[in-house]
């Protein structure tokens, strides 16, 4: 099964693109890229790994 992945970027994001990383949930797992070359492949955490990132991040 292939599934699209709807990507998302900060709304801090000044639109221009190559400066922000975009994320992508699904419920198994969060797939997040560089919007600067988004043919590379993703980084996939589980929901559980994201969160705790985030978390971490907004301490």
């Amino acid at each position: 099964m292939n599934t699209e992945l709807a990507w998302f970027k900060s709304s801090y994001s000044d639109g221009t693109g190559g400066e922000c990383v975009e994320v992508a949930a699904c419920p198994s797992a969060v797939h997040v890229r560089d919007s600067k070359d988004t043919t590379r492949p993703a980084l996939t955490l589980t929901p559980a790994a994201w969160a705790a990132f985030t978390d971490f991040a907004a301490a």
